[in-house]
């Protein structure tokens, strides 16, 4: 048996003392670490704990009248390399392996040469962009391969699937995501897609915890801009287009569908033209829209419109006539027919079925001048068109001192030469005649959408009563006669009452007008009993003897109506009814 001794009063003192020093000690780090270090400490776990994503700045969807896509953001990939870090899964985590070895695995994947890959790793140990433009599926065959060293950053990419379809008024943004034209550029801001950094946290197990959630964290921008136009017809109009551009060896050429009810372009279709997704392969000149942003005299499409002010202003009668004798002089300037021919007492129907330039000129110099131009200004023709429609300029009319002064201007406006305005402005004005004398703002947005819901355009579209209704359907009634029995009579469709008038005029250059340039033209109202769409047609410069609004611009005319009419599911007219001419 072992006996106790006892343990000296000194010794046990000494451990008291290292137990209350180190007590002491304890207490004095739980402090350090609890009241002094605390908020570092929580920020730190905090750090560890809260996932950060950072907005890679994509934009909204663009969609036309049906939904279907024209311009919108797929997730893209750049794939990066640090050759100090390669690595194989398996390896010693010392190891580093060689670039070829990394290249062999990548040149598959990739569809990129080994000894190409070799000679971009070079011999920089880091920062090597090796391949960009990477979509989700070949990002997820790199990422099997799990070899360290390699970076995918992600980054939005505008695509275009509609191709040049509506390059013309959708523009494109360039590698910087720049916008540089369209409606990308001009609704820039509406573009931009909500974003913001989300800060998340999440536990071990990575199940998001409900405290400290920053407001919106969890919300998702699916609006996109809605479009008026409709892919379907946009497609045909270009294609009919294209054709008769190419057949006649014209410039160019624009067509132009607007609902004149409220103002909506179904069709704004242009060429020549680009794709937006290869836009480094063309010309800048494409990238305008000419239909908005040139000039050009409209010639005798303008001649609906004026008969319209002469019936407005009551100086002719819808049963009164007009003596065409085929030349006449204004302040010593000859006018004559473009047919050179005299037609001799004929109505107003048939000034515009053989487009009588010389009736014309009688018909308006019954408008006082200054009545006459205060006219044309109310109709804005010198006013940039109230439309969302980017790049769109105001037409020009000459000062009102020289309209008043030398009584050649208003001859020649008569019959559309001497002033100029854009196609876009010619749909507006013909609107005005087919909707029953109110000015509507042509446009091709409707508005950011998410599914149903829309956000509708701030503007109101009812329009600005400008003429008399019963004005606007006497010239519908002798715009049907020029289909009927006129130069349009290429527009005829049968059961359906149409009505339009040709143009072809003289083309100008700095008020010189070109030898043997013109332009051809074809305005069309339909249905005429209850007047819904105008469609027109502009085509520069076509090569040829023959060509004139009725053989150039007609033939696209008629392919878009047939169109229209079975894509907007328009019922037949009634029984067609003409104005009949005065007795005497």
């Amino acid at each position: 048996m072992i006996a106790l001794e006892s343990v000296p009063a000194h010794r046990m003192r000494w451990v008291f003392s290292i137990l209350c020093v180190g007590l002491i000690g304890l207490v004095g780090r739980m402090a350090w670490l609890q009241v002094l270090q605390a908020p570092q400490l929580e920020a730190r776990a905090r750090a560890l704990q809260t996932q950060r994503t950072q907005p890679i700045g994509t934009r909204r969807s663009i969609v036309d009248r049906n939904g279907r896509l024209v311009a919108l953001d797929e997730e893209r990939f750049r794939l990066w390399a640090h050759p100090r870090y390669f690595n194989f899964p398996g390896d010693d985590p010392g190891l580093i392996r060689k670039p070829l070895d990394v290249a062999r695995k990548l040149s598959g994947v990739l569809a990129i040469p080994v000894a190409e890959l070799v000679q971009r790793f070079g011999d920089r140990p880091s920062g090597v962009k090796l391949a960009e433009g990477l979509d989700q599926d070949i990002v997820n065959e790199i990422r099997n391969l799990g070899i360290s060293g390699l970076d995918l950053e992600a980054y939005p990419q505008r695509l275009y699937p509609q191709g040049s379809l509506f390059a013309n008024v959708v523009g494109f943004l360039n590698l910087d995501r720049v916008p540089q034209a369209g409606l990308e550029q001009s609704r820039h801001e509406d573009l931009l897609r909500h974003e913001q950094v989300r800060s998340l946290r999440r536990g071990a197990d990575g199940t998001p915890l409900p405290d400290d959630l920053a407001p919106g964290v969890f919300y998702g921008d699916h609006l996109s801009l809605q479009l008026t136009l409709d892919a379907r017809l946009q497609e045909l109009a270009g294609q009919a287009l294209v054709a008769q551009v190419k057949e006649w060896k014209a410039k160019k050429g624009v067509a132009i569908v607007i609902d004149v009810t409220n103002g909506e372009l179904l069709a704004l279709a242009s060429t020549p033209t680009y794709d937006p997704n290869k836009y480094w392969k063309y010309s800048p000149s494409r990238f305008r829209e000419w239909s908005v942003q040139d000039l050009y005299e409209p010639g005798s499409t303008l001649k609906p419109i004026n008969l319209a002010l002469a019936l407005q202003e009551g100086v002719i009668q819808p049963g009164g006539m007009v003596n065409d004798n085929g030349s006449l002089k204004i302040g010593g300037w000859p006018i004559s027919n473009h047919d050179r021919q005299s037609h001799g007492v004929i109505d107003y129907a048939t000034v515009l079925q053989v487009s009588s330039n010389v009736g014309m000129v009688k018909i308006m110099r019954q408008l006082k001048p200054s009545l006459y131009w205060d006219w044309l200004r109310r109709l804005g023709l010198d006013v940039k068109p109230d439309t969302d429609l980017p790049g769109a300029i105001a037409g020009q009319l000459k000062t009102k001192e020289q309209f008043v002064a030398q009584p050649i201007e208003p001859a020649t406006a008569a019959f559309g030469q001497g002033l100029s305005l854009t196609p876009l402005k010619l749909a507006q004005l013909h609107a005005l005649i087919a909707n029953g004398g109110r000015l509507v703002s042509p446009h091709i947005t409707r508005g950011l959408r998410a599914g149903e819901a829309m956000a509708p355009r701030a503007a109101a579209t009812t329009g600005h009563q400008l003429l008399r209704p019963d004005v606007t359907r006497i010239v519908r009634d002798w715009m049907e006669s020029v289909v009927e029995k006129g130069s349009g009579k290429g527009a005829k469709t049968p059961g359906y009452r149409i009505g339009g008038k040709t143009g072809t005029a003289q083309k100008a250059l700095n008020g010189v007008y070109l030898s043997g340039a013109k332009i051809c033209s074809f305005v069309a109202h339909l249905p005429v009993d209850n007047p819904r769409y105008v469609v027109v047609v502009v085509v520069d410069e076509p090569q040829g003897g023959n060509a004139y609004g009725s053989t150039v611009a007609v033939p696209v005319a008629k392919q878009i109506i047939d169109a229209l009419l079975v894509l907007e599911k328009i019922p037949p007219s009634t029984e067609q009814t003409y104005p009949q001419p005065a007795k005497g």
